[in-house]
């Protein structure tokens, strides 16, 4: 007799056809129901996330996690994390995970800078790291970032680094 390759008793994932359309499946995971699929131009019905769309979704959840813990842990004023992340295959055939970290709060330039370091640690990037390539930038928040483009964050840097 065989033994399942997973206990009855544990907080696994199913995924099941749903039987509507080619592709389209239903996935269960921790008590919530979601419908995954391939695109319209894929041969699917583009009724939910793509497998490659959950795989970069799980990278980003686990990044945004970790740094809440981390900047928890550190008594840091982190407001809010903010991960977008885009897969991509290289020429070669290598998976490739461009990830944009967005920290919003009161931080100071070495915290950016460690909690891009912590997002390297993030249980998920080790999984996919060891067959994957996965390559972080830190952006600035929207209202930063709205600045920027209007002139005052320079103009107010600027006025920084002339200060005495």
């Amino acid at each position: 007799m065989t033994r399942p390759a997973i206990a009855p008793d544990t907080d696994s994932v199913t995924v099941a056809e749903t039987g509507v359309g080619r592709f389209q499946v239903e996935v269960l995971a921790a008590g919530s129901a979601f419908l995954a699929d391939e695109p319209v131009e894929a041969g699917g019905l583009g009724s939910g996330p793509t497998p490659y769309d959950l795989l970069a979704s799980a990278l980003g959840a686990c990044t945004a996690m970790t740094l809440r813990l981390y900047a928890e842990r550190k008594g840091w004023p982190l407001t809010r994390a903010t991960v977008r992340v885009l897969h991509t295959r290289t020429p070669k055939g290598r998976d490739r995970f461009a990830r944009e970290l967005t920290v919003e709060g009161p931080l100071d330039d070495d915290q950016r800078r460690r909690l891009v370091e912590i997002a390297e640690k993030c249980p998920v990037h080790r999984t996919l790291e060891g067959r994957s390539e996965i390559i972080t930038v830190l952006t600035a928040p929207p209202d930063l970032a709205a600045r920027e483009r209007s002139g005052e964050g320079h103009m107010h840097a600027m006025l920084e680094a002339c200060a005495d």
